[in-house]
């Protein structure tokens, strides 16, 4: 896949947006760029940093940084992937971390906050 750089590692554990920008950020679900290794958060969360990361950057892959999924979705075409060329670990978030998270900042009416 072009665009896609394997040896580059996750950026962190959680969004990089969230966790610099707003002490009191959370996200839904995270997305790892897959040309950078820039960690954001998906489009269902409230900051919606993955998306805009690509747009900004034109980096048009990104990954699922969840436990258990694989998948890549390309902005450029609107199309997901099943599986994708192994990335340098870590390959997902801790799983200590919660998920919505991270533990302490994620509102009690998450679910109602959530794009749609």
């Amino acid at each position: 896949m072009q665009g896609v750089d394997p040896s580059v590692p996750p950026s962190g554990t959680g969004c990089a947006e969230c966790d610099a920008a707003d002490p009191q950020g959370w996200w839904f679900h995270l997305r790892r760029c897959a040309g950078c290794g820039h960690i954001g958060c998906c489009d269902s969360s409230p900051g919606q940093h993955a998306s805009a990361h690509a747009a900004a950057t034109g980096h048009r892959f990104v990954r699922s940084f969840e436990p258990g999924e694989e998948w890549f979705w390309d902005y450029d075409e609107q199309v997901m992937f099943e599986s994708g060329p192994a990335l340098a670990e870590p390959a997902h978030r801790p799983l200590t971390q919660t998920a919505p998270g991270p533990a302490g900042r994620v509102p009690e009416d998450w679910n109602r906050r959530l794009h749609r």
